[in-house]
């Protein structure tokens, strides 16, 4: 796991790369300050994951420990209704490895939220698991789902051997329960990551080729793809360093930089909540040590976490390339 003073130094420090808070300067966007009603909570509840993916930018894994507590998701659920923020976003690791997973779902939906779950998918074939499909369709939760490709082999080389087909599997019987069918009323997102150091493709271009081959080879239907651009954090940061790549790749994203993408970045109108319940502008600045000024979700309050000055770094312009990155895929 590599220091997160050391990541944002490389990041800071990259030569011949402009500030990416004087990039906003310029376009008149800085200070870059949060909508004023938040939509999405998301809630990192842990870094333990059943995979060690390559470009994993929360260097999630099996040795991994960090776990939300109970009364960390107290608070949360606490500051989402008294803040109405109407979306949970799960995240993790594997979410599903928290002991609390289920007891947050049912809660969040008794409160009225909506939920998301962002699952790595072969964490549901696994023992103590297998039964958590039923159970996202009980509780009408959202399902985002990580296929990095349509190919085994492209997918399998960023996730590890056998992955592939054991997504494909998950995803079938999520199907068979109604997840991604018309009219069924489940949600299921697929998720697609750059298999290297180069920008996004197409967001509709990608999603029609998924479409194509997930039908006709597998019979799989689904209702949204998100392409997602890999951050220049965590796991993906050392396999830039590694590889050479560091350099040509943030200088890819900054020259990428798209103004129209800076309304709808997606810490504008969410907020981040780390396993300790500490506060971050999204999910790359929590991998970064980069915490929001509102601190910690037990001093929660619309004051401070709505209308509050984003905390930017040159990470953001991945955020910002091309047709932009977010939680939610592409931006324009």
């Amino acid at each position: 796991m590599q220091d997160a003073n050391l990541q944002l130094a490389d990041l800071q420090g990259a030569e011949n790369i402009r500030p990416f808070a004087e990039t906003l300067r310029d376009t008149g966007n800085f200070p870059l300050y949060s909508k004023d009603g938040l939509q999405t909570m998301q809630m990192n509840i842990g870094l333990a994951c059943n995979l060690t993916c390559k470009h994993c930018h929360v260097e999630a894994g099996p040795d991994r420990t960090e776990a939300m507590s109970r009364q960390v998701m107290e608070q949360c659920l606490q500051a989402a209704v008294r803040c109405k923020i109407p979306k949970l976003d799960i995240t993790g690791g594997a979410p599903e490895l928290n002991p609390d997973f289920r007891w947050l779902i049912q809660e969040a939906k008794r409160l009225g939220r909506q939920i998301i779950v962002r699952t790595n998918l072969t964490i549901l074939e696994e023992e103590g698991y297998t039964d958590l499909p039923e159970f996202f369709a009980e509780n009408d939760v959202e399902v985002v789902c990580s296929l990095p490709y349509y190919t085994e082999k492209d997918a399998d080389r960023m996730r590890g051997d056998g992955i592939f087909k054991t997504s494909i599997r998950v995803l079938q019987r999520l199907n068979s329960l109604g997840y991604g069918r018309e009219g069924s009323g489940l949600t299921l997102n697929l998720v697609y990551n750059p298999g290297g150091a180069f920008l996004v493709g197409a967001q509709q271009g990608l999603e029609a080729d998924y479409r194509r081959v997930l039908q006709s080879q597998y019979g799989i239907t689904f209702t949204s793809l998100f392409a997602l651009g890999n951050f220049p954090v965590g796991r993906f940061l050392a396999f830039l360093k590694r590889s050479r790549n560091f350099q040509p790749y943030m200088e890819k994203l900054a020259a990428a930089f798209n103004p129209a993408t800076v309304e709808n970045v997606m810490c504008r109108d969410q907020i981040s909540v780390g396993y300790d319940g500490a506060l971050y502008d999204c999910d790359f600045n929590q991998m970064l040590g980069l915490v929001s000024p509102a601190k910690h979700i037990s001093a929660y309050g619309a004051d401070s976490l709505f209308a509050r000055e984003i905390v930017t770094a040159n990470h953001c312009y991945a955020c910002t390339a091309g047709s932009g990155s977010s939680c939610g895929g592409a931006l324009e």
